[in-house]
């Protein structure tokens, strides 16, 4: 329902708050997207045996796929704005369902790759870390910083619920049934999103939570293309925005593309059955939950240069413990998990208000969505260079190594970015 530009003004509170249910809309669907995304490493091995394609075969199209799961970020902002969070998100959770129904009858590399390179990739970046960032600015004054640590900890929490639920249907049924049970989940959050799902306070004759006054969103006007792109060229002008680019770029390398991709086949080298891998990594799921909550809540109360520091450094640190952990006990491996899960994307909450301060409400989505894209060129590297290092040597031990190292540098780069947040870009 709409509120009447003549109605718009000063409003008393409700007694619930609408913009909660968004956020539990959004966290269901970036959930759902983040579990269709980890099914890959599930695939890993099924695909090599089923197939007989390479380990390096397969990862390249899983690093195809994440990099336009981050490239696709700014234009989903751009696309947002114009079109409204509930048409862009119903429009990609069907083009997913349509890649993940298609699946089952692949029987060619280059089929994989359409389906998850290029059209999983898409669909899923449409939903990724600036749609929370997006529906956060839009709904939220106060406690914006929890609400994007909550919203960005849904995909471990995606990870948690999924992983573990994929590899045991892989092993018992076969990973077709692990498919048919992903699109039920997407069709399921499709209805949820198509019925309750509202593009800003205004439609509910509401304020942003923390104001009194309801505002009407002010249109899109520019180019869905040009416009990211003349935002990345403002940018990119600013140091502030290479320093956040650059360390989320180690973050993707040490997280997603490394570690949510090759944890799995990596404790399969070393005896571990495949049910058992995806448990260590729904633990981490579960741990990060807690931790990224907990980080965006610590991001409105200290100073995020010096959280992005330990964040990376003890990131760092796990990773280096990674290739003793394989091959001493279980219990090595559950330590890594529970310290090293803590930490996963703990580093979204104090990078996206480090944006936010630097570029401005209006603009800090859009280019959120370009250091999303730096964050996954990294993970993008990191799943295909991997996959590659593991065909060289026959074991992952050289790239959990490199990665840690990689973090120790990021740590000292987050410290850095400029003390007091620069001027404000101006509107496009």
């Amino acid at each position: 329902m709409s509120l009447p530009q003549s109605q718009a003004g000063l409003q008393p509170k409700p007694r619930f708050y609408y913009g909660w249910i968004i956020v539990l809309l959004t966290f269901a669907t970036l959930l759902v997207s983040a579990g269709i995304r980890s099914l890959p490493s599930i695939l890993l091995v099924p695909f090599q045996n089923e197939f007989h394609w390479s380990r390096g075969s397969i990862s390249s199209v899983i690093s195809m796929g994440i990099l336009l799961y981050g490239l696709v970020g700014p234009f989903s902002a751009s696309m947002l704005l114009r079109f409204g969070v509930r048409k862009v998100v119903i429009s990609s959770l069907a083009l997913l369902a349509v890649s993940l129904a298609a699946t089952p009858f692949i029987h060619a590399l280059w089929q994989f790759n359409l389906l998850w390179g290029l059209v999983s990739g898409l669909a899923t970046g449409m939903m990724a870390n600036v749609l929370g960032v997006t529906v956060s600015n839009m709904w939220f004054v106060k406690r914006k910083g929890l609400v994007i640590g909550l919203l960005t900890a849904s995909a471990a929490t995606g990870q948690l619920l999924f992983l573990p639920l994929f590899a045991k249907m892989t092993a018992d049924f076969g990973w077709r049934y692990a498919i048919f049970t992903a699109i039920a989940g997407v069709l399921l959050v499709l209805a949820a999103v198509a019925i309750w799902m509202r593009n800003h306070p205004y439609d509910v004759g509401a304020a942003a939570y923390g104001s009194s006054e309801i505002v009407k969103p002010t249109a899109f006007t520019g180019s869905l293309l040009l416009t990211p792109l003349r935002n990345l060229r403002l940018a990119m002008k600013n140091s502030t925005f290479w320093l956040l680019a650059g360390t989320f770029f180690f973050c993707g390398f040490s997280t997603n593309g490394l570690i949510g991709t090759h944890l799995i086949a990596a404790c399969g080298d070393h005896g571990m059955v495949e049910v058992a891998a995806a448990s260590l990594l729904a633990m981490m799921g579960l741990f990060d939950l807690f931790g990224t909550t907990i980080s965006g809540w610590l991001s409105d109360h200290f100073d995020s240069r010096k959280l992005l520091f330990w964040y990376y450094g003890l990131r760092g640190l796990s990773l280096l413990f990674l290739p003793y952990a394989l091959t001493a006990t279980p219990a090595m491996l559950v330590v890594f998990s529970v310290f090293y899960g803590l930490d996963w994307i703990a580093t979204v909450p104090p990078t996206a208000k480090l944006a936010g301060e630097t570029f401005g409400k209006e603009k800090s989505g859009m280019i959120f969505g370009w250091i999303v894209v730096a964050h996954q060129l990294g993970a993008s590297t990191a799943a295909y260079g991997a996959g590659v290092m593991r065909d060289w040597f026959g074991s992952y031990s050289q790239a959990f190594v490199i990665a840690g190292f990689v973090c120790f540098f990021a740590a000292l780069m987050a410290l850095r970015i400029r003390r007091s947040p620069a001027a404000t870009i101006q509107a496009v």
